[in-house]
This record gives structure tokens, C-alpha cells and sequence, in this order.
């Protein structure tokens, strides 16, 4: 299903819904989303419930006359809004509902930041021919939108869109380095890195997620190829040792330790030639952060994610002069901006920076009514990345006036961030356009659609809690 038949899918189903002859299905989704609300998280059986209850209104839909004559495309289309509307609705309920699952995020997360420190593409055994970490940045950058949506299927796409990403980067490749075509072997190993580097939050949730509340149905074919990878990246990465990386145990160890110290705030000797980090003994951490890091190291019960060993802080403590530890500040915002704004003026072709940007030189009268959703949408996530910049500098975005009722934050997040929105497509990017056209390409609209979903069915006092009869619509 292309973009447009995901976006006018999704509508057809809420027009349907708000006709008179639609009211049963109205009070049966409503009904279903406020008693399975009220139920206690379990995972497994919240899944059955759900997959049945999308299984029982699809087939309602085909007995339906509000579908009579209606094509296998339109039915898939019904079945899609209806799985959009409800998981919207029941995200907060279902997603990394029960303990277990936090804590296996929390780990997951710390190991990748970890190891993404030190493991390079030669420790997955990535053959030269195939290795292109510039261009990987672009799947990674497709990965790392995964938590910008809530339906299954939006984040399912993200996955999607990143292996396409790597696979079209292989096959170029290999055609470039006259090698035969990449097949598994050559894929998985780099779906592991660009994972590493990308090292999106809450991805084992994410992934249980999409295996629980996607329609069955529609988790076949290539979209369970890339699924199940993504599943065996995930695998890999909780488990690596020395010997899955090829490296030895006691270099292993040591890039180990390096990496805690890093993460933990503590500045490394740049003098020790064993150091794997040459360049990384001046980046001290504020206050908050390390204390923060190192509590979320400390409390974690892996032995890998243990604080600093007692051998790491004794090569640490012999540092003893401020001159030795090349301490510098963390550039503020202004000061990084300054310095791109000096490169980028005396750089020969600097306009091609901006080629990426199609608004930047337009005048007023150049712009259409249908440019202004681009722009807005563009804005927000200039906003929004801007914030999380200033965020993770430790400075305040003071350029940005404070936001309003109608500007928070985390409506950036879910209706703004859209897939590639915000980068030209490039040849090995054009995952929506001319390389994907089933129903996994990704949806521009998704983010929009999911917000529009908290109001678009009509009010049904009769099941909705008491003393807040506004929730299901509302909220």
C-alpha cells in the first residue's frame, strides 16, 4: 500500500465510522478500549486480546454494507485505520508495560553504549568492499525514528526503511567493487552496527511491541524478513563477548573498561599508548550527568555494565594534574555555531550545504498552500533536534522563546518527525518514492494521522468512563 493510500486509508475508515450505520462499530471499539484499559498489563494475553478483537471487526467489516462492493485494497485499508485508531489509543497501556521489559531497554541501551565506544566494522567481519559508515549514518537515522510513532506499523516501517537503506548501499557496493551480491551474510553483520551506532532507546520494547500488536496477518513476506533480522541484531547485541567480535579477552576487557570511563564522566589518560580512545582523555562530563550515568551503570545487575573496575580507577588516579588530564570546557551551542558558521564561510562551494533545504532561498510568492505543512512540519523538527542538542550540551536553548499550550514538546514528537522529511532523498535513499510501494513504504502523514486520531470518532457517552465522559475522545 503506497503513502497516499496509507493517509486516505486511514480517513475513509474515520468517514466510515462517523456514519449513522457504523455506530455498532463505533460502541464496539470504544467499548473494547475502555474495558481492556481498565485491565492489568499482561503482555501475552493483552496480545491474544487485541489480535483477536482486530481479527473479529475485519471480518465484520467485509459482512458490513458500509464495505459492500469494496476492493481487497479498500478491506486492507479499514483494517489498517482500525489498528492505527486503537493502538494509538491503548499506547501508553501496552508499551513496555510490565518491569521486566524496562529493564531489558535499560540494559540493552547501556551494552550498546558501551560497545558502540570501540566496535568497529572489522570486529563484525564487514569486508572493506562493504564498508560505507557516512552512508550507514542514513540508516541510522531511519532506526533511530522509532519512537517518534505509536501505531506498530509506522515503527514497523522505520525498521523497513533502515534495512533498505543497507541493502541498497550493499548492492552498490558490490557493483562498484565488482563483488558478488551481498546475500545474509554480509547484511546481518551490518544491521548490527548501524544498530550500535544508532542505539535507539527502548528498542526491546519496540520490538515486542511490533511482534505483539501488528496484525499477523500483515507481519509476512519481506516485512518479516526484516523483522526477524532486526530480531537476530538484537540477540547478537545483548550477548556479545570477545569471541563474537573476534577479539581478544583481554583487549576486550581493557576497551571495556575505557568505555565505562568514558560513559561514567571520568577522563582517560590520552599519554597511555594502550588506549583505544586517543582522543577522548579531554571530555569531562557535568555533574549531573556523570552522577546520573553512573547510577544507571551502578544499579545495573550485568557484570559488564559494573562501574568502573578497581584496576581502570587505579590507572585513572595516577593522572594527578589538571595540565595532564587536558581538561577543556564542552562548547556551548553559540560557540559550535560560530565555528560551522566560520568553516562554512571559507568553504569554496558552500551553498551546496544548503541544497538540502528546497525552502531556504524561496520568497514569499514562490510558496503554495501546500508548502505550508512541509514548512511546519520542517520547522518543528529543527526545534525539536535543536532542543535535544542543547540538552545533551547542558545548555539552554535560549534562542527559542519558551512553549505554548499548543507547542509542546511532546507534540514535536509525535506529530512532526516524519520519516525523511527533513533530508533530500539521495540515490540510495529513495525508500518511498521508487523502491517501496507495498504497504511497508513510509507514511509522511503517520505522525499527523495519529494525532487527528484522539478526535476523529464520534462521542459515545454510553462507554466511556464515568466522571470523564470526554476521554475517549478527548484524550
Amino acid at each position: 500500500m503506497e503513502n497516499a493510500d496509507v493517509f486516505l486509508g486511514l480517513h475513509d475508515f474515520l468517514d466510515r465510522m462517523r456514519q449513522p450505520s457504523a455506530s455498532d462499530f463505533v460502541k464496539s471499539i470504544k467499548s473494547f478500549i475502555v474495558s481492556f484499559s481498565n485491565n492489568v498489563a499482561d503482555p501475552e494475553r493483552d496480545s491474544a486480546s487485541i489480535q483477536e478483537f482486530f481479527s473479529n471487526m475485519e471480518a465484520a467489516f467485509r459482512a458490513h454494507p458500509l464495505w459492500a462492493g469494496c476492493s481487497e485494497d479498500e478491506l486492507e485499508s479499514a483494517g489498517e485505520g482500525l489498528e492505527k485508531y486503537v493502538m494509538t489509543k491503548l499506547f501508553s497501556r501496552v508499551f513496555a508495560s510490565v518491569p521486566d521489559d524496562v529493564k531489558l531497554d535499560e540494559q540493552l541501551y547501556e551494552k550498546m553504549a558501551l560497545f558502540q565506544q570501540f566496535i568497529r566494522p572489522e570486529n563484525l567481519d564487514i569486508t572493506p568492499a562493504f564498508q560505507n559508515e557516512t552512508s550507514w549514518l542514513l540508516a541510522q537515522k531511519e532506526l533511530q525514528k522509532i519512537n517518534m510513532y505509536k501505531a506498530p506499523r509506522d515503527k514497523l516501517v522505520c525498521i523497513l526503511n533502515c534495512c533498505k537503506v543497507i541493502g541498497n548501499l550493499l548492492l552498490n557496493a558490490s557493483v562498484t567493487s565488482n563483488e558478488n551480491p551481498p546475500g545474509a551474510d554480509e547484511f546481518l553483520p551490518v544491521l548490527i552496527y548501524v544498530t550500535l551506532k544508532a542505539n535507539p532507546p527502548q528498542l526491546h520494547s519496540n520490538l515486542l511491541y511490533i511482534q505483539r500488536f501488528r496484525h499477523q496477518s500483515r507481519l509476512v513476506g519481506e516485512a518479516a524478513y526484516y523483522f526477524t533480522n532486526m530480531l537476530s541484531a538484537e540477540s547478537f547485541i545483548s550477548n556479545i563477548d570477545a569471541k563474537a567480535i573476534s577479539m581478544d579477552e583481554t583487549e576486550f576487557e581493557r576497551n571495556m573498561e575505557f568505555a565505562r570511563a568514558l560513559l561514567s564522566g571520568l577522563s582517560v589518560d590520552t599519554q597511555d599508548p594502550s588506549s583505544p580512545y586517543p582522543n577522548y582523555g579531554h571530555h569531562p562530563r557535568s555533574e549531573p550527568t556523570t552522577k546520573h550515568r553512573n547510577k544507571a551503570l551502578n544499579d545495573n545487575k550485568d557484570p559488564m555494565l559494573q562501574t568502573v573496575s578497581s584496576a581502570a580507577k587505579s590507572k585513572i588516579k595516577k593522572v594527578t594534574s589538571e595540565d595532564e588530564l587536558l581538561i577543556t570546557e564542552v562548547p556551548s551551542l553559540s560557540d559550535l555555531e560560530n565555528k560551522g558558521a566560520s568553516m562554512l564561510l571559507k568553504e569554496d562551494k558552500a551553498n551546496e550545504v544548503f541544497t538540502e533545504y528546497p525552502y531556504l532561498f524561496s520568497s514569499v510568492g514562490d510558496l503554495t498552500v501546500g508548502d505550508v505543512e512541509d514548512l511546519l512540519n520542517n520547522y518543528k523538527q529543527l526545534v525539536f533536534k535543536y532542543a535535544c542538542l542543547s540538552k545533551g550540551l547542558g545548555v539552554s536553548p535560549t534562542s527559542h522563546p519558551p512553549p505554548t499550550p499548543k507547542n509542546k514538546a511532546q507534540d514535536h514528537v509525535e506529530t512532526t518527525i516524519e520519516p525523511s522529511d527533513d533530508e533530500p532523498i539521495g540515490a540510495n535513499d529513495k525508500l518511498e518514492e521508487s523502491n517501496d510501494t507495498t504497504e511497508d513504504s513510509s507514511d509522511k502523514v503517520s505522525l499527523l494521522g495519529e494525532k487527528k486520531i484522539e478526535s476523529d470518532l464520534p462521542q459515545d457517552d454510553a462507554v466511556a468512563p464515568k466522571g470523564d465522559t470526554n476521554t475517549e475522545t478527548s484524550s
